[in-house]
C-alpha cells in the first residue's frame, strides 16, 4: 500500500507521520558472547507494553539492524505480500504471502538481502514476554492448548510459522490496522484496548493451524509431530503413554522427556487436552448425551469423564452445553 492508498480512512503517509510516538520502543543494550547485538524493549512508563509497525513504509524503531541481531522481546511478523528470506538461527525460512511467524526471546534474526525487500506489505508487533503469560487470561489459556504456540509463549527458542488462508489474509490486515490505530491515538482506556485486541489476535493465531503435525514436521520437530499424529489418531480410544511410547518405539521416559521440554506438557496432558477440546465441540454442536460423548473422546467410565471435564472448566459437562446453547431447544 502506498501513500496515495487509503487505510480506515488515513493516508499510508499520514499514519506514518503519527505513529512516530511508536518508534524508539527498542534499542540496542550490548551483545552476547558471539558479538551479535542485543535489542531491548524500550519500556516507558504510561504507555501500553505493545509496539507495531507496518512494512515496508515504518521499518521496526527506525531500522532494525543491517546484521544479525537478537531481542529480549517476543516478535509477530505477518507477510501479507512477501518474496523474501529470513533467517532465524541460522535456519533460512522463505517468506510467502500470508506467513505468519512467530520469533522468541533470544532467537537470532537475520537476512539474505535488505530487511525491507522481505515483505512488500505486512506488520510487525512486538511486546514483553509477560503480556501472554500466566496472568493474562485469554491469549495465554488458547496458547497453552496449542502445541505449536505454547512453545513460543513460553520463550523456548524455535522459531514458528503458520500460514493465513488467503480468503483470511484481509481480516488479519484489519487486526493489524486497528491495534495501529489503538496505539497511536492513545485515547482513555487505550492500554486496556490495545491488550484486547493483541489477546484477539494471539487466540486467532492459535486456531489457525489445522495440520499440528504438519506444522510441527515442517518445524523440523518430526518427534512431535509423530506424537501428535498417534495422540489425534487414537484419542478416542483408552490410550495411555505406554500405548504412543510402544508405536513409535520409544521408551516411555524418553518420550516424557522429549515432549515435556519441547511443550511444557506431557504426553497424558495433551491426550486429555484433544479429548476435552472433542468434547466441547460434540457438547455444543451435537445432541449426544453426556454417557455418548465421554465414550466418543475416550473415556469408557462416564463419571471420570465428568470428573475430568469439571477439573478443567470448572463446571459439568451438562453445565458446559446449557451456557454454550442458552434458550429453549
Amino acid at each position: 500500500m502506498r501513500g496515495t492508498e487509503r487505510d480506515n480512512g488515513r493516508s499510508v503517509a499520514a499514519m506514518r507521520r503519527s505513529s512516530v510516538p511508536l518508534r524508539g520502543r527498542a534499542r540496542r543494550v550490548g551483545a552476547t558472547g558471539q558479538g551479535v547485538p542485543v535489542i531491548a524493549f524500550g519500556h516507558v512508563p504510561g504507555v501500553a507494553p505493545i509496539a507495531i509497525t507496518r512494512l515496508p513504509e515504518d521499518p521496526a524503531a527506525g531500522n532494525p539492524p543491517a546484521g544479525a541481531h537478537t531481542h529480549d522481546f517476543l516478535v509477530l511478523f505477518y507477510a501479507h505480500r512477501a518474496a523474501g528470506t529470513i533467517v532465524i538461527d541460522e535456519r533460512a525460512w522463505p517468506v510467502t504471502d500470508g506467513d505468519l511467524f512467530f520469533v522468541a526471546p533470544g532467537q537470532v534474526v537475520s537476512f539474505t538481502g535488505p530487511h525491507e525487500e522481505v515483505a512488500s506489505d505486512g506488520w510487525v508487533v512486538w511486546f514483553p514476554a509477560d503480556v501472554i503469560r500466566p496472568g493474562t487470561p485469554g491469549a495465554y489459556s488458547s496458547w497453552r492448548s496449542h502445541p505449536l504456540l505454547f512453545p513460543f509463549a513460553r520463550g523456548i527458542d524455535r522459531a514458528q510459522r503458520l500460514q493465513v488462508a488467503a480468503a483470511d489474509r484481509d481480516g488479519w490486515m484489519s487486526r493489524f490496522a486497528v491495534l495501529e490505530v489503538e496505539l497511536r491515538a492513545r485515547r482513555d482506556g487505550y492500554q486496556e484496548a490495545a491488550l484486547a485486541h493483541l489477546t484477539l489476535m494471539l487466540v486467532a493465531a492459535s486456531r489457525l493451524s489445522t495440520d499440528v503435525a504438519g506444522q510441527l514436521r515442517s518445524s523440523d520437530e518430526p518427534l512431535l509431530a509423530a506424537v501428535f499424529e498417534v495422540i489425534e489418531r487414537r484419542f478416542h480410544e483408552p490410550i495411555s503413554l505406554t500405548d504412543v511410547a510402544a508405536e513409535l518405539a520409544l521408551t516411555t521416559g524418553h518420550l516424557t522427556t522429549v515432549v515435556r521440554r519441547k511443550t511444557g506438557r506431557t504426553v497424558q496432558q495433551w491426550i486429555a487436552q484433544r479429548r476435552m477440546q472433542q468434547a466441547r465441540v460434540l457438547l455444543s454442536g451435537t445432541d449426544l448425551t453426556v454417557a455418548a460423548i465421554s465414550h466418543r473422546v475416550g473415556y469408557p467410565d462416564v463419571s471420570y469423564f465428568i470428573k475430568r471435564f469439571r477439573a478443567e472448566h470448572q463446571v459439568t459437562p451438562a453445565q458446559w452445553r446449557h451456557a454454550d446453547r442458552p434458550g429453549p431447544r
